[in-house]
């Protein structure tokens, strides 16, 4: 990512100049043209002339927040859910054109027919918008908090969570109404290990096969008939009215979610004041607690796509309870803990039950996991 990054700033630095003289050149044209001189201003007039200096500006340069985001039908209904938020609070970004999306394609989105493990894992979702940020293409990127890895590109900040959905997973099947349900030898498709060791945990005849795409195309494809069953994020279906899809709700006991589902951050150049502004004014602070506590948990233990990992922390009469495991894939093995405390103390907290669930399982566990995925 940081090559990535290096090789795009550099050149878009050339593209950026260009950019700005153009800017510049169209805001001297239409100063003319509206009879505004290009001029120091005087006090008396000072007031007027800004306001009117401020239209030209932003109809000339570019609009107040641009807001990255992948493509998905999911991703732009968070990102959508941002601009709503973001007019709410700061009546100027009501303006038309004061806000605008731009969606990409990540390298994530775009290979589906092999599992994460084999193409490079979570940080391919999220490369492209780091890359956007970091050549100033973009103003905030917004992301599903559990595809970002828990290292993020030099000279960027993620302040904001916005309030946190449903964290549950939820089991759609037209064959069952639960997973116990399910027929042995039945056939589920998840791309995520996490909820593969937990099923197979439970009921190792079943088979978990490679199961990618968006939300839509997974239910597609189990309506096709190519799988008995799948596993979706509930605060996916959720935040795109898709709930009449769902078979059941998994509760925490049966399948622990996955460190920051059902989270949405937003991230920003460090130096953007602007940016900084506007989005730490929609940051929830409940919400953020939760999530630095899980990603604390998550980078102790070094994880990634290849690790099946499980982490969740909530905030319950003024104290956070966190839980969190990790597992082999083919869940034979799995090991637990759980933590409370103050929600100050949450970074450490996810820390310490990180160190002593990696201490727990010693080195020749995650050894083992590397060896199985490489």
């Amino acid at each position: 990512v940081k090559d990535c990054i290096a090789d795009r700033v550099s050149a878009m630095a050339v593209k950026d100049a260009r950019r700005r003289t153009s800017a510049l050149c169209a805001m001297a044209l239409v100063g003319v043209a509206s009879g505004y001189a290009v001029q120091p201003v005087a006090h008396s007039t000072r007031a007027a002339t800004a306001s009117r200096a401020s239209a030209v500006s932003m109809a000339a340069d570019k609009p107040l927040v641009r807001i990255g985001t992948r493509g998905s039908p999911l991703a732009l209904a968070q990102a959508y859910e941002t601009e709503r938020l973001l007019k709410a609070a700061f009546p100027e970004l009501t303006e038309e054109g004061a806000i605008q999306i731009i969606a990409m394609k990540s390298t994530g989105d775009m290979i589906l027919d092999k599992a994460l493990t084999e193409i490079g894992g979570k940080g391919l979702f999220t490369k492209e918008l780091d890359v956007a940020l970091l050549a100033n293409e973009v103003d905030i990127c917004v992301h599903s908090m559990k595809d970002v890895p828990t290292w993020i590109p030099e000279g960027t900040v993620l302040p904001c969570n916005l309030e946190r959905e449903d964290t549950r997973d939820v089991f759609i099947s037209p064959k069952a109404k639960s997973i116990a349900d399910l027929p042995d030898g039945s056939v589920i498709g998840s791309a995520s290990l996490r909820r593969q060791s937990q099923i197979l945990a439970k009921n190792p005849t079943l088979k978990v096969v490679n199961f990618r795409g968006n939300v839509q195309t997974r239910l597609r494809k189990l309506n096709e008939g190519v799988v008995d069953a799948t596993l979706l994020a509930y605060a996916g279906l959720k935040r795109m009215d898709m709930e009449e899809h769902l078979t059941s709700i998994i509760e925490w006991d049966e399948m622990l979610p996955a460190v920051a589902q059902g989270a949405i951050g937003i991230q920003c150049r460090e130096d953007d004041e602007r940016s900084l502004k506007y989005i730490n004014a929609l940051c929830h602070k409940p919400t953020k607690i939760a999530v630095d506590c899980e990603r604390a948990f998550l980078s102790a233990l070094d994880g990634n796509c290849k690790t099946p990992i499980a982490g969740q922390a909530r905030i319950v009469d003024g104290e956070l309870i966190f839980r969190g495991l990790v597992a082999k894939p083919d869940g034979t093995e799995i090991f637990e803990i759980s933590r409370t405390g103050s929600p100050e103390d949450a970074v450490r907290i996810g820390d310490d039950a990180g160190q002593e669930l990696k201490a727990k399982c010693g080195p020749d566990f995650f050894a083992h996991l590397e060896a199985a995925a490489a």
